[in-house]
């Protein structure tokens, strides 16, 4: 499947070279424009697999609109500019940005930085979902814990045994440890 790019830069022969890179490279192009303020427009409309932006333009900076984009969605971005300056590079590692081309922008240097910063997005939002699932499970842990620690007190059973009543209720219940543990917890939790 062909991976969706949204160009934003204000330049408007530049845009067109960079936009007959990126279909010759066999990308789509979802959306193009001049400004940061239809950029940010376009990014919620369209929610592009990355967005290739360029620094200076009008109304509304790269850096500007970058940042607003990445507060509400995960998508890659890669700043395109004429200027290598230290504050721009500085205010880039602000946002969700994966690379910083400077101009005149080459195929040579623009493909391999596409891929890098799709790949490296896509590393992101694996790690982010394991954090998320080891988060869940450990709430779901202390909840069992908790559960079985109610057991145990109002109960006077042994670890083992309050466990083991847990796990015996999910399995004729048919309904996860979790569950029972909650149900538990509004029952006795005093």
């Amino acid at each position: 499947m062909k991976k969706r790019i949204m160009l934003v830069e204000d330049e408007s022969i530049v845009r067109l070279d960079i936009s007959m890179m990126l279909q010759d490279a066999g990308y789509e192009i979802v959306g193009e424009t001049g400004d940061g303020e239809k950029a940010i427009e376009l990014a919620f409309s369209l929610k592009p697999d990355l967005i290739l932006m360029d620094i200076k333009m009008p109304k509304l900076n790269g850096l500007k609109a970058s940042k607003i984009i990445s507060s509400k969605f995960n998508i890659p971005i890669i700043l395109l500019t004429a200027y290598s300056q230290r504050e721009y590079i500085d205010k880039a590692k602000q946002a969700n940005i994966l690379g910083y081309l400077v101009k005149p922008i080459s195929e040579a240097s623009l493909i391999p930085a596409i891929e890098i910063a799709l790949k490296q997005a896509e590393n992101a939002n694996e790690y982010k979902q394991k954090v998320e699932e080891m988060n869940t499970r450990l709430k779901n842990r202390k909840i069992v814990e908790k559960a079985k620690g109610i057991l145990m007190e109002r109960f006077q059973m042994t670890e083992e045994v309050a466990y083991s009543r847990m796990r015996t209720i999910s399995m004729d219940r048919q309904v996860t440890l979790e569950k029972v543990a909650k149900t538990i917890i509004l029952k006795y939790n005093t």
